[in-house]
């Protein structure tokens, strides 16, 4: 969010990962510069979720005795919860996010789970759940937050990640749940942070969006792929031919300023909305893709309200 004093600004146009030619180049740790083959970016067509969680622990409780339950989610269709894969190998998975849809809840001690025995925080939150992979230098891997509000109930550590491309299908397993320090604090029990009270794992079946082949770390061809299952009430139709289209921006970000002026980069995550392959083109080729972009704020007045810049 920009700030009152910086009304004038340059917006700077950068597309990371997806919207050129260049990008894959420049992520080392992940693809060698001079390596040859096929780089895809995926994300989530559909999956599952499940979060064990100790209601004793949970809830404070000073019992020995666990009192487990196991909450199932389904993950929202076409989720931006990226990966790449190189070669058929899983070789990073970046930021994004995957909306949960709620399921069932079974007790492991009677299968008659009752939704009143969580936190009413978390009750609160349970239809608007979303799981977060952080920054690479974020303290922790993965966070489970509501996505309205951005609150973060639980952070994720000792996750492994594992890609079976036979299946297409990624897993997340061994994930221990950490009462965060912000639940901790509405649950009245500050001391509680980072106190493991449960555990997660994901498998999710993935598909293309973006398909690269490499010779010696050049970029000869990008292909993007249709999106499967795209159709939907929280996705557009399908439409005849190729259609270029921003699937997510997953970042913002300031590069510098001078004076009152800002430079910022936006990252987009570029899509096939078409049902047909689209081959990305890049410059000085005339028929390339474009994404124009604009960036509003309302200002000025004590509510930064009069005005829409």
């Amino acid at each position: 969010m920009l700030r009152k004093t910086l009304t004038p600004f340059i917006l700077c146009l950068v597309s990371l990962l997806g919207s050129g030619w260049e990008n894959y180049a420049a992520q080392p740790s992940q693809v060698s510069v001079a390596a040859t083959g096929t780089l895809q970016k995926m994300i989530v067509e559909n999956g599952s979720i499940t979060l064990d969680l100790d209601l004793n622990g949970l809830n404070g409780s000073s019992s020995l005795v666990a009192r487990p339950v196991t909450l199932h989610f389904n993950a929202a269709a076409n989720s931006f919860l990226p990966i790449l894969v190189f070669n058929d190998l899983l070789r990073a998975a970046e930021t994004g996010s995957m909306s949960l849809i709620l399921q069932k809840a079974a007790g492991a001690e009677d299968n008659a789970f009752s939704y009143t025995a969580l936190p009413a925080s978390l009750r609160a939150s349970l239809g608007r759940l979303a799981i977060e992979k952080m920054d690479s230098d974020a303290p922790v891997d993965l966070v489970v937050r509501d996505s309205k509000s951005g609150f973060v109930f639980f952070n994720v550590e000792g996750a492994q990640y594992d890609y079976d491309a036979n299946a297409q299908s990624f897993s997340i397993t061994g994930g221990r749940l950490l009462i965060s320090k912000g639940f901790a604090n509405a649950l009245g029990r500050p001391a509680d942070a980072g106190a493991t009270v449960g555990k997660i794992s994901i498998g999710a079946a993935m598909q293309p969006i973006e398909v690269q082949t490499l010779v010696n770390g050049e970029t000869k061809s990008v292909v993007m792929p249709p999106l499967r299952g795209a159709a939907g009430a929280d996705a557009p139709t399908l439409v005849s031919g190729p259609d270029v289209i921003v699937g997510d921006l997953p970042d913002m970000a300031q590069f510098g300023s001078n004076g009152t002026f800002v430079g910022l980069g936006i990252a987009t995550t570029s899509c096939n909305n078409g049902n047909q392959a689209l081959n990305w083109l890049a410059l000085p080729q005339i028929d390339h893709p474009v994404i124009p972009q604009n960036l509003y704020r309302m200002s000025s007045g004590t509510s930064n309200n009069e005005r829409f810049e």
